[in-house]
């Protein structure tokens, strides 16, 4: 893209930005420019400048601007769509804490400083924790409270939902505990009775009605305020933490709208979780944060690790599971996660857990809604089964990928894109009309999720636990023998088939709306389903056929064999595992939300298993598919480059492109280096001795030359167009009368990274993704030949692929 007339901007005009838009990269100076791409200085009109040698003469002209003495706001900050430069961070940060720690032994105050300054991490970390532990708890009460506000309303206070409301009630009976006085339904308070068609009819319409106005609610506040708080936010988050800039994405318009439409889209009934989005929330509250420390708003790197721990208190306080949370950010998520970062990862995950634990928000002193107790072990031949789980969870992975990324595509490149408030209230009318009939489907996901883990117990009264009576006799155990199912158990399974393909088909279409929507939940409902109804199956296969090879010797007559919940447990996982290939993390993670620690081995053959049948059908998990949709520039450390191409296949320019478009070190004017910037659209021009020569002296960033420019027009007499810009250390003499230059040697990056056009492009894939380069220049014999940036990289992966190369841009 063009980037003409940059230079009618003024110094004043960069320092003013907008006012919600510090996201994760402002920094100083804010700068609007065109130019997003970090694609390499090709200059189509080369030749417009020449080599310039040092005049003669005196030098009579003011004192030079230095920016190595004088810095220069806004220099070393980023445009929008850009991509950080990680090794001049991280040296940033090596400089600041050398003058800290050689200030620390000059005074007290110097000293108190320095400790400040360590310290201001973990006060950051517990800062992050808290706000992200009590903004997941209003999420939490606010949607409970709305999803029962569908079926009715409490007497006793509007604001109560259906368990609070009856919490109190002495009419409550233990066959009827749903049912008290205090809570009326819709049909109650409209046509005074809740019996007969009519008011099946009444309850019916207000379910749809209270969904379509949630679902327009949370469309239309996402379409108006923050378009960037759709989705779950994932895919996003990592290119984030890879070193992308997406300004604005973890901003507080965003927080704020996020939140609020978070909670009215899991209201709305559609098949969405808030787990996904909770991540994004905690990013957002970790990047607002960071504004408050001087050491996190002006470093790029830094600001990075503190989102890294960030995405770790998202889990924590999504799940109840502190580490799982940390587990996750460092296998899903995290790009750059230092030691450093694990502790205070884990400090900010356990600060958000115990404010979770302080909220109560499921009333029952615990965090998490699916805590279970199985009164029975597993045994060594149900992990057949469980590998079974594993094989579905793979495959429904596989298909969920696919069928979403295609219907995501379909919606991009149709008119379909263009009427997102059309589709989300077609989607929520759908949902609600098939889903009120089924009790099942009705419920919110996360109760339905916590019904299939539970273990039935004598005191259960739910359909799914209504089996023939038998004698039990009085045990030491909790644990009820295997029973043959009743006329409700076997209703249950076909309510529960129906909605498991509902639960598949809608989810498809629902992820990637343009409302929050997390994926967690949904997927977990669908392995949760399908694992209730295996666990029956196998729970009454052994109650009739004991006797067979398969149950003979651990599951006698009257023995509690079968565990259905555990069963429903395990499938959840390989569900997950198999849209989000999450291993170590997602089986913490489940053993945490539910408690089960003695049932880590079925969890772990179960994603095993299901990563393997996955991956097996596709490599990609559903967050780098849709990275890949919407062409982010992500180098994905799970993918290996496994080409014989070399850096010269790679680099620009190419054979049939115009030459390389540099800057010479002393030798060109303010107007030439103008000229060059306005007429391309590159992200920074290596600096070489001589055009002739082309021997590499360093690397300057577009951003940096005109910020530096337009400062010194303001600030230093003299300054026209015909002022040299040198970049030598000594300023040559210069001839009289001639216009005071500008020394801009301390914007220049003298030690960018190089590698010779012979190098294999494997090395300079793992170069670029372990040390997070945005470009990489490559010599041959010293001389400079061209360069590689990382979207270059990524366009050639592609290409290798057989995939469009031009889809490796930021949709």
């Amino acid at each position: 893209m063009d980037n003409t007339g940059y230079c009618s901007e003024s110094f004043n005009s960069l320092q003013s930005g907008t006012s919600d838009e510090d996201m994760v990269e402002i920094a100083g100076a804010t700068l609007d420019f065109s130019s997003t791409d970090d694609v390499p200085p090709l200059d189509r009109d080369y030749g417009s400048g020449g080599s310039y040698g040092a005049g003669d003469g005196s030098n009579g002209v003011p004192k030079l601007m230095d920016l190595l003495d004088e810095p220069v706001p806004g220099v070393g900050t980023y445009e929008d769509f850009n991509t950080i430069d990680w090794v001049r961070e991280k040296s940033k940060d090596r400089d600041r804490h050398r003058e800290i720690a050689t200030k620390s032994k000059e005074s007290a105050l110097a000293l108190m400083k320095s400790i400040s300054d360590a310290f201001s991490g973990w006060l950051l970390m517990l800062l992050v924790g808290l706000m992200s532990g009590a903004l997941a708890g209003g999420i939490d009460i606010s949607a409970h409270w709305m999803t029962d506000l569908k079926e009715g309303v409490c007497l006793n206070g509007f604001w109560f939902n259906h368990e609070h409301c009856c919490w109190n009630s002495n009419e409550t009976t233990f066959q009827e505990r749903d049912k008290c006085p205090n809570w009326k339904s819709w049909a109650e308070l409209i046509v005074g009775t809740n019996e007969g068609p009519f008011a099946y009819i009444m309850n019916y319409l207000m379910y749809v009605c209270w969904a379509l106005l949630f679902s327009f609610l949370a469309v239309s506040l996402v379409r108006a305020f923050a378009p960037y708080a759709c989705g779950s936010g994932i895919p996003e988050i990592k290119t984030i933490l890879s070193g992308f800039i997406i300004r604005g994405y973890l901003g507080k318009w965003t927080l704020m709208i996020k939140t609020i439409t978070l909670v009215l889209a899991v209201s709305s009934g559609l098949s969405l979780g808030k787990e996904g989005p909770l991540v994004h929330v905690a990013c957002c509250c970790g990047n607002i944060l960071c504004h408050l420390f001087t050491k996190y708003r002006k470093n790029e790197a830094k600001r990075r690790e503190v989102l890294s721990a960030a995405a770790a208190v998202g889990v924590s306080v999504a799940f109840g599971a502190p580490i799982g949370g940390v587990l996750f950010s460092l296998e899903e998520v995290s790009y750059y996660f230092p030691l450093k970062t694990l502790w205070r990862s884990f400090f900010a995950a356990l600060v958000a857990a115990f404010t979770l634990r302080s909220i109560n928000p499921f009333g029952n002193s615990r965090l998490v809604l699916f805590y279970v107790e199985f009164h029975s072990p597993w045994h060594l031949l149900e992990l057949i089964p469980f590998v079974l789980l594993g094989i579905f969870g793979g495959i429904w992975g596989a298909f969920f990928i696919r069928a979403n990324i295609a219907w995501c595509r379909r919606r991009k490149t149709t008119r379909l894109g263009h009427y997102p408030v059309l589709e989300v209230l077609f989607v929520t009318a759908v949902t609600a009309l098939l889903a009120f009939p089924n009790s099942y489907t009705r419920m919110s996901t996360s109760e339905l999720i916590s019904e299939l883990f539970n273990d039935c117990g004598l005191l259960d009264s739910s359909q799914l636990c209504n089996y023939a009576n038998v004698s039990v006799t009085k045990s030491s155990s909790d644990a009820l023998p295997d029973r043959p199912a009743g006329q409700d158990v076997y209703t249950a399974m076909w309510q529960l088939s129906l909605a498991l393909v509902f639960k598949m088909l809608i989810t498809v279409v629902t992820f990637g709306m343009k409302v929050p929507s997390g994926l967690f939940i949904p997927s977990m409902a669908v392995g949760a389903i399908a694992g209730r109804l295996l666990g029956v199956g196998m729970e009454q296969l052994a109650y009739y056929h004991h006797d067979w090879v398969i149950f003979r010797g651990w599951c006698s007559p009257g023995a509690d064999c079968i565990t259905p919940g555990l069963y429903a447990m395990v499938g959840a996982t390989a569900c997950l595992g198999g849209v989000t290939r999450m291993t170590v993390s997602l089986v913490v993670i489940m053993f945490e939300l539910t408690g089960g620690l003695e049932y880590i081995v079925p969890l772990m053959a179960a994603t095993m298993t299901s990563k393997w049948v996955a991956d097996a059908l596709g490599r990609e998990g559903i967050y780098e598919a849709h990275i890949r949709l919407n062409g982010y520039p992500f180098l994905e450390s799970k993918e290996e480059f496994s080409h014989k191409t070399l850096a010269m296949d790679v680099m620009r320019p190419r054979r049939s492109d115009p030459p390389l478009s540099v800057i010479t070190q002393d030798g060109m004017s303010v107007e030439e280096v103008e000229s060059l910037i306005a007429e391309t659209s590159y992200s920074g021009f290596p600096v070489v001795v001589s055009h002739e020569s082309q021997r590499l002296v360093g690397f300057v960033q577009r951003r940096d030359l005109v910020i530096s420019i337009e400062n010194a027009r303001q600030r230093q007499e003299g300054v026209v167009s015909a002022s040299r810009i040198f970049f030598t250390e000594y300023t040559p003499p210069q001839p009289p009368n001639s216009p005071p230059p500008l020394k801009l040697r301390g914007i220049m990056d003298l030690s960018p990274f190089t590698v010779t056009d012979h190098t294999a492009m494997d090395i300079v894939v793992d170069i670029f993704r372990k040390l997070g380069l945005r470009q990489c220049l490559v010599t041959h014999n010293g001389r400079l030949l061209g360069i590689i940036t990382k979207k270059d990289i990524l366009k050639h992966m592609a290409q290798m692929a057989n995939r469009d190369p031009d889809s490796i841009l930021f949709n």
